[in-house]
């Protein structure tokens, strides 16, 4: 989970490339036509998550959709699937009553949420690899404001397993909140620190200096 946070196979390198007028050719996902006036309004939805790029265009999509289906499978599903566990993990840290998310994360969490659960987004769902690329842009468009609370949060519910493991109990059947984390988290730190003291440490005197008789 933490390596899912941390990094993320390349989106098709479509996307890097800025557009340039005249580039609106191709305009086929998957066998599915683009509807300029869709794309459009998804640019002003990335606006809306925080992107400061340029607008991506129907070509951009059609090309990184012909990148994903040309590519191998594992891989298009890898580049896709980590960006889908965002999306879960941000959904499961939003509606977790003892994590209790900040408000800008829950509300920039929610809109991310709910757009990849339309089904009238941008490309459907339905379509071969490429169905969720629309999705991909918009967790990968959101994720930097989204980061470090979701690293929080992946924290969170590895000490309230650890937690639950030793009362005996499931993790949702006791209270753990953010103040329990914070204090779990101290604990488990001065843990480690003890023990990297009792490494660095002997608590056998040092020998003697070998003892001759002349």
């Amino acid at each position: 989970m933490n390596a899912m946070l941390a990094t993320a196979n390349f989106l098709p390198a479509a996307f890097m490339i800025q557009h340039r007028p005249g580039q609106d050719r191709r305009r086929c996902v998957g066998g599915f036509c683009l509807d300029p006036t869709a794309v459009e309004a998804f640019n002003a939805f990335l606006e809306l998550l925080g992107r400061d790029r340029d607008p991506i265009d129907c070509d951009q999509l059609s090309t990184a959709a012909r990148e994903l289906c040309d590519c191998d499978a594992a891989l298009a599903a890898a580049c896709i699937g980590v960006r889908m566990r965002r999306a879960a993990l941000v959904d499961r840290m939003i509606a977790d009553p003892g994590w209790g998310a900040g408000d800008e994360a829950c509300l920039l969490g929610s809109t991310v949420v709910e757009y990849i659960r339309r089904h009238d987004d941008l490309i459907p769902d339905t379509l071969p690899r490429v169905g969720r690329l629309d999705d991909a842009l918009v967790v990968d468009t959101a994720w930097p404001r989204l980061a470090e609370e979701a690293a929080g949060y992946t924290d969170f519910r590895r000490l309230r397993r650890i937690e639950a493991r030793l009362r005996g109990r499931d993790p949702g059947a006791f209270s753990f909140g953010r103040a329990d984390w914070l204090e779990s988290r101290r604990a488990e730190a001065a843990l480690a620190s003890h023990r990297a003291r009792v490494r660095d440490s002997a608590y056998v005197p040092a020998p003697a200096a070998a003892f001759r008789v002349h």
